[in-house]
């Protein structure tokens, strides 16, 4: 059977709805990604906008220059997704258009059911069709590390988009793709990190739980550490966040640039709190 052509390596974007996903703000960020580096490392991937851009654009790991990409989250489902698209996506795309012809609203909860899946194909497909039909493309999971979000009223959602998967596939090649904490980060002198972590809450209704070990103060102020430390042995870094006052009050010593942004909040219970929000990007440079 003939294979289907490949792609324009361009055509990669993110294969994923991420609650706090930066394809808004790729302008703002880019803008300010250093000139020239080494190595890339983005250790809360999501929908990885940032890398996918750098690598249509050559500047990753490429005939064109640049040196290694290094991904890594500590959601297991996503990271899986990753691995499976970057090994070979066909067998997904024919699983993700099977769930698109069965997909109603029992068909969805029977597969948000499924919380013991070992086959990795089976994974990356339930964490993309769940993605793509649940309500705001909100990936939550409970204590127990369990999906709980309820079906979306999309009308026509994009299940499969056979395309993407296979430019993302050579967009991976070359890549290391990893769960691991972001305390784990081996960055050095001259590489340069992205950092996206779950944002500072800035009321009730912020959203954080995208693992079941959730995000919380501690995290936040390892991360400022991590980020001291990187300076240090004279590796370059941006860092998202919200404009919370303990953000700018962790990042409020000499080695940190703060620049403010706005950038649009699609997620929140009230339709009245979405809309251009103030958001940080904080960098050493």
């Amino acid at each position: 059977m003939p294979q289907p052509p490949l792609p324009d390596l361009h055509t990669a974007k993110p294969f994923v709805k991420w609650v706090g996903g930066k394809r808004s703000l790729l302008p703002e960020l880019l803008r300010r990604v250093p000139a020239r580096f080494n190595n890339y490392y983005e250790p809360f991937v999501g929908g990885g906008a940032l890398f996918f851009a750098l690598k249509n654009e050559g500047r990753i790991n490429s005939a064109g220059g640049g040196g290694q990409a290094f991904l890594s989250d500590v959601n297991f489902d996503l990271i899986s997704t990753y691995q499976v698209i970057q090994r070979d996506p066909e067998p997904l795309i024919a699983r993700l258009k099977q769930h698109a012809r069965n997909h109603q609203k029992d068909y969805y909860y029977e597969i948000r059911g499924q919380h013991d899946l070992d086959d990795r194909i089976e994974i990356a497909a339930r964490f993309i069709y769940l993605n793509k039909t649940c309500y705001n493309g909100l990936w939550r999971v409970n204590s127990k590390g369990e999906f709980n979000v309820p079906m979306g009223s999309y009308r026509n959602p994009s299940i499969c988009d056979g395309a993407n998967l296979r430019a993302c596939h050579i967009a991976l090649q070359g890549v290391d793709v990893r769960m691991r904490d972001f305390r784990k980060l081996e960055a050095a002198a001259g590489d340069f990190v992205y950092f996206d972590p779950p944002y500072q809450p800035l009321d009730s209704t912020s959203f954080t739980s995208y693992a079941k070990s959730g995000f919380g103060a501690d995290d936040q102020a390892a991360l400022r550490d991590l980020c001291l430390a990187l300076h240090e042995r004279g590796a370059s870094f941006m860092l998202s966040n919200s404009d919370a006052g303990v953000v700018r009050d962790l990042y409020s010593g000499d080695e940190f640039t703060i620049h403010e942004v706005t950038a649009p909040r699609m997620v929140n219970c009230k339709a009245g709190k979405r809309g251009a929000v103030s958001e940080l990007i904080i960098a050493s440079f």
